[in-house]
């Protein structure tokens, strides 16, 4: 808005409307109703082929502000360094993880899903033992389905189910991208982070031609903002510039809360309710069922 609108806007009474980190005006989401009944779960995909660009860290927490609103949320854990299971402080050593459901040494979910300290949250956990699954899938029949197959088991007992990708676009977040309904990718707001995403998005488009045509990009979710940089601003004005309104609105700003939080084992909304990180986590899940990512 120019300084002669505002101005203007004053002269009628009206107010200028608050404007957000990306240039739009900011949307304050209404609180979502409750839900009448649960399931079929919606699958999103965290991922990015980045690492260090908080899709971790943006999996525990939207799944905790999605819980907080009577959500029941699956999270699973698809990165062999099992950060989202210890992020939550799930054990991940001499128990059943993902990586037996994915070669079929168990058969039922059921048996490695964990029930976390908060109500709503569930996690199937994973460890290094997963970094093993591409080789032993490699010459499976129909190897890019296996998660699909092995989350439609337990997809009517939750509303959404989050799969934490591990940062690369190998045969595990090829099956990742077949399962989900949607894609989340989560962006630090730094230059070399931009550069990757075309790639991923191509690589969104390649699965929605060959695997999985419902496919949809949920959208961009930028992270690690930091308005007192100039970069951060202009990272983040770029990105809107290119992906329009497939960037939310809601950004993520940068805070020593986050590691604080990953140790504590504890999701940022448990850890420090009232601080603007767990705030910007539950606007992002009222965004995400304002669009209708999340029911």
């Amino acid at each position: 808005m120019t300084a002669q609108s505002e101005e203007a806007a004053v002269l009628t009474g009206l107010e200028a409307p608050l404007m957000g980190p990306t240039g739009r005006p900011q949307t304050d989401f209404p609180l979502p109703p409750p839900l009448r009944g649960h399931g079929p779960a919606r699958i999103i995909s965290l991922s990015n082929q980045k690492g260090g660009v908080g899709k971790t860290t943006s999996t525990i927490n939207l799944g905790a502000a999605l819980a907080e609103y009577g959500r029941r949320v699956l999270a699973v854990d698809f990165d062999p360094q099992g950060a989202l299971s210890a992020g939550l402080g799930v054990p991940t050593h001499d128990v059943p993880t993902i990586y037996d459901l994915l070669l079929g040494t168990i058969k039922n979910p059921a048996e490695a899903i964990v029930h976390t300290a908060y109500p709503n949250l569930d996690v199937i956990p994973a460890n290094i033992d997963l970094s093993a699954a591409e080789v032993h899938l490699v010459n499976e029949v129909a190897r890019e389905t296996i998660l699909a197959r092995v989350l439609r088991k337990v997809s009517d007992q939750y509303d959404v189910i989050l799969i934490d990708c591990q940062p690369s676009l190998g045969l595990l977040t090829v099956n990742a991208l077949t399962a989900a309904h949607g894609v989340l990718i989560p962006l630090e707001c730094e230059y070399f982070a931009l550069r990757g995403v075309a790639l991923l998005v191509e690589t969104i488009d390649k699965v929605r031609d060959r695997l999985n045509p419902a496919i949809e990009l949920d959208g961009i979710l930028a992270t690690m903002y930091d308005a007192r940089t100039l970069h951060s601003r202009e990272v983040l004005e770029r990105v809107v510039d290119t992906f329009g309104n497939q960037v939310l609105e809601t950004v993520i700003g940068r805070t020593v809360k986050f590691p604080d939080a990953s140790v504590a084992g504890a999701p940022i909304t448990s850890f420090a309710p009232d601080h603007s990180a767990s705030d910007a986590y539950r606007q992002l899940a009222r965004e995400l069922i304002h669009r209708g990512a999340v029911a």
